[in-house]
């Protein structure tokens, strides 16, 4: 359950009793109103602000509706107290009852808690990472492929129907210089001297194998052949070895994506010159000659006309051309044809992970899918910021074994995968993100990944002490689910079941603003409320959790560790991290 929309659907109740009393206008809109955790812990569980949304239509002041819906919230059996505070914020205050009972609610649903119904089943076509495939996966894709993977698994938890995608940008140029690459490696496992790669090819010595592979299959067959000859066969050659590496890579991480979609394919299948007169029939297609881009001068730019698509018409800054001067369709043309592609497949959500510097090419892409959609179908683009690679502050210096770059899997291999995955949430995506490989590795409170695991791996201890505190006594979640709760009384353990409480909330939240990061914030609060009721527990002895003569108390207090360890495993699990029994040094 989540007990903010829980308690939003009591508002709304209280609300529409009022309006059928003829108290409050009867069109009254209460879309609005909200309940939500209150700024200041000390003035609540819940505030509201019903009162501050619905007055000016009621007209009433705010102070006055507010008290009008306190006074009929505060017959609820499971509110203690209704308090209006400022203008007229509504807060509210829960009997510890509620709460307690909540605790054993949690235990009950399990793995399940937070699941969600709120996508009704609608179906997301989340695609990230699609890296071009003329090399293996670096560190700056990692942080994309992580909050991509994330966000689609947090979808899922919340209730739609989510697919991955891969967009493999295997036309134009860059695949062609690939080929080349290819060929010049080729010729080297042949055996002939080729000196220095011109420049412009790809001279990092991963394509070392596929040249050899090509030398194996084809022995001396494309040697001396022209290029057009052998250009088409090397491509699909080298696109076909790279796409192994990078599913290779992506694994490494932990990453499974259910569809990969060829550029080339759409293209040769035509998708393009659908997209382009599904336009033209809206009379969004004209030839016509471009404004000078922003700092050209006059005298650097050629005048020519060309196929334009009217993108200002939907919030781009200017028209965009959809064919290159030779008459081939531009990379924009491509990708209209690809979210066409995913229109016509059903999805009306698109949520494209791009990196930071393709920041200028979303007001095109967002004006070509409301064009092409009618505005059906909504797009967001979520850009991700620089992940800068260090080590105890510095530059880290790793092994470069496959060019100029560090990749995914030496990464990986550094620090593991559960740490690359949550250390890629710990900043929101638009933020650069700094990953220390020192600090990742210690063992303290400044280290989220470590003190997140810390705090699954202490509820698994305290389960051990409670066992040989009472060898005989069944600690199971279904035992401790039946524990006399009302035992529960300090306010550090009240405190920690409103945090566990939050869960769902966060995770509907998260999932409504595409922010996975907002899962490894939450839980480095629950770990810290944890570990806080731990240390309080050290200097109050009548607040540790296995109290030897008091196998009830003890019972109640470990629901309570059920229910964090409960929370902070489904957290991880939706973040593709392994929750761990025991940390080791």
């Amino acid at each position: 359950m989540n007990v903010f929309s829980f308690f939003s659907d009591v508002v709304q109740v209280e609300i529409k009793a009022l309006q059928d009393a003829g108290i409050l206008p009867a069109d009254l809109d209460p879309s609005r109103v909200s309940v939500d955790p209150p700024r200041d812990v000390t003035h609540g569980d819940l505030a509201s602000n019903a009162a501050m949304m619905l007055a000016k239509a009621s007209g009433m002041k705010p102070r006055d509706l507010a008290e009008l819906i306190a006074e009929r919230l505060r017959r609820h059996p499971q509110i203690a107290a209704a308090e209006i505070a400022g203008p007229g914020f509504l807060n509210l205050r829960l009997h510890d009852d509620f709460w307690r009972e909540h605790l054993r609610d949690v235990l009950t649903a399990g793995a399940s808690f937070g699941d969600s119904e709120m996508g009704g089943g609608e179906r997301v076509n989340v695609e990230y990472v699609s890296a071009n495939p003329t090399g293996p996966l670096h560190v700056g894709h990692a942080r994309g492929a992580v909050f991509g993977d994330v966000l689609a698994s947090l979808l899922d938890k919340a209730g739609y129907k989510v697919t991955r995608e891969y967009y493999i940008n295997d036309a134009g140029a860059q695949v062609d210089a690939l080929a080349r690459s290819v060929h010049w490696r080729y010729c080297e496992a042949l055996g002939e001297t080729k000196g220095v790669m011109p420049e412009g090819l790809y001279s990092a010595n991963y394509l070392v194998p596929v040249g050899n592979a090509l030398a194996e299959r084809d022995g001396e067959r494309w040697r001396d052949a022209a290029e057009g000859d052998w250009l088409a066969e090397f491509r699909q050659f080298a696109v076909d070895a790279m796409m192994v590496q990078i599913r290779d890579d992506l694994a490494a991480l932990g990453i499974e994506q259910a569809v990969f979609t060829s550029e080339r394919a759409l293209v040769e299948a035509g998708m393009v010159d659908a997209a382009v007169d599904a336009l033209e029939e809206k009379g969004l297609i004209y030839v016509g000659v471009l404004e000078p881009p922003k700092g050209k001068l006059p005298d650097d730019w050629e005048e020519r006309p060309q196929t334009l698509f009217r993108a200002g018409n939907f919030g781009d800054d200017s028209d965009r051309p959809l064919k290159k001067s030779d008459g081939s369709w531009t990379y924009f043309a491509s990708d209209l044809a690809y979210h066409f592609d995913k229109y016509r497949r059903d999805f009306k959500t698109l949520i494209n992970v791009w990196g930071a510097d393709h920041g200028g090419y979303v007001k095109r892409v967002a004006a070509g899918v409301e064009a092409l959609t009618d505005g059906e179908a909504v797009l967001d683009v979520k850009l991700c910021q620089l992940v800068r690679l260090l080590e105890g502050g510095e530059v880290a210096k790793m092994s470069k074994r496959s060019g100029t770059f560090v990749t995914l899997h030496e990464l990986v291999e550094a620090v593991g995968r559960d740490v690359v995955r949550f250390i890629m949430l710990t900043r929101k995506n638009d933020a650069q993100l700094d990953f220390d490989l020192v600090k990742v590795r210690e063992q303290s409170r400044d280290n989220p990944v470590f003190y997140v695991q810390y705090a699954h791996a202490r509820t698994h201890s305290v389960a051990r002490m409670a066992q040989e505190a009472f060898p005989e006594g069944d600690f199971s979640v279904d035992a401790v689910r039946r524990a006399d709760l009302t035992r529960l009384t300090d306010s550090s353990e009240l405190a920690l079941i409103k945090t566990i409480a939050a869960w769902p909330r966060t995770v509907e939240g998260a999932a409504e603003a595409h922010e996975p990061h907002r899962l490894a914030f939450y839980l480095y609060d629950l770990a810290a409320a944890f570990h806080t009721l731990w240390s309080k527990a050290r200097e109050d002895t009548s607040l540790r959790i296995v109290v030897a003569d008091d196998q009830e108390l003890t019972l109640a207090r470990m629901a309570l560790v059920h229910g964090v360890r409960t929370v902070v495993a489904s957290g991880l699990r939706v973040m593709g991290v392994e929750p761990v029994d025991e940390l080791r040094a």
